[in-house]
């Protein structure tokens, strides 16, 4: 049986910026696809790139002496050759956006049922918005839809601020959903229902999720497949569990003895990375991460290793991954 296209397909992107240091390659040569009913995750520290790498997929990026270049398929197109007009009708009906504060993403004096109608009349002809926006906040997960559909985002708490700001991001059957930090702001139980959801919806809509984060605990649960993204690299790729079980990178192996365990039989501090991302402006030479890496030896500091598989479909970069 053929395998189907991926909803989005990216090949060597790059994002860049101008600055008085020279440029700013926030994201440099980055390559993933999604499929539709898959959930894929971008993954590191912050500013590592993977916010705007998401962002660069609908052009949403914006910023001084601005440079993208690469190849961003979606749905079959190429996202860099459209036009404006092509742009604004993709954008909510073939990718949409769940962002990680919806307190600041929601505008606050207007009803949160105005506003999902608002993106239900610019895509969608519906004879019923008011009827649609109900259906939609209650396919969130919403109590008393109709009721809720007349408050402001101020009146309603963080978790039901996060299912509205789904059922914005779901008004039009998005092809892929990107969620980008969807739960900072929530508390732990909040969190679990949210993602509890975004299963749900993934699997009765078929929908594409592309999942940004830090947290490694939400890609363990959440994720059929993990890209870990440094300095805008990518430094370890595939399967979810095999990446997540056996990873062959530091940064890696680093972002995992970082997460809090308890049932670790030895109490203490948790283990950290030494040091912070390097300024896209002055990246090191060599391997980006050789100057926190404990493995690192001249070689390191000297030629970027390519990327190696691992195994089948699980690839890295780096000179000593090999046990």
């Amino acid at each position: 049986m053929t395998q189907p296209p991926p909803v989005l397909s990216v090949s060597d992107l790059r994002v860049s910026f101008a600055s008085d240091e020279g440029p700013v390659r926030a994201v440099d040569g980055v390559d993933f696809s999604v499929s539709r009913g898959e959930t894929v995750a971008l993954v590191g520290e912050s500013g590592c790139g993977k916010t705007v790498s998401a962002m660069a997929l609908a052009r949403l990026v914006s910023g001084p002496g601005l440079r993208v270049s690469g190849g961003i398929e979606l749905d079959g197109e190429n996202v860099l050759e459209m036009n404006d007009r092509r742009l604004r009708a993709i954008r909510g009906a073939v990718i949409s956006y769940v962002f990680q504060d919806p307190a600041s993403s929601l505008n606050p004096v207007k009803t949160v049922g105005s506003q999902i109608g608002e993106a239900i009349r610019l895509h969608r002809r519906v004879k019923d918005v008011t009827a649609e926006v109900a259906d939609l906040l209650r396919l969130a997960g919403l109590p008393e839809p109709e009721s809720r559909a007349q408050s402001y985002p101020h009146q309603l708490s963080g978790g039901m601020q996060q299912r509205v700001m789904i059922a914005m991001a779901l008004a039009c059957r998005p092809k892929l959903l990107v969620a980008d930090e969807p739960t900072t702001a929530l508390d732990v139980t909040i969190q679990a229902k949210i993602f509890q959801l975004l299963r749900r919806l993934r699997s009765e809509l078929d929908m594409a999720v592309l999942l940004i984060t830090h947290n490694l605990g939400l890609v363990a649960a959440n994720a059929d497949r993990v890209y870990v993204m440094y300095a805008g690299r990518m430094m370890e790729s595939g399967p979810a569990d095999g990446v997540l079980r056996r990873a062959a990178h530091p940064y890696t192996r680093g972002l995992l003895a970082a997460v809090p365990r308890l049932r670790r039989k030895t109490a203490g501090r948790l283990t950290g990375i030494e040091g912070t991302v390097p300024h896209p402006a002055r990246l090191p030479s060599g391997c980006r991460f050789h100057p926190r890496c404990s493995l690192a030896q001249s070689v390191c500091r000297e030629i970027e290793p390519d990327l190696e598989n691992v195994t089948e479909g699980h690839q890295v970069r780096c000179h000593f991954w090999k046990p």
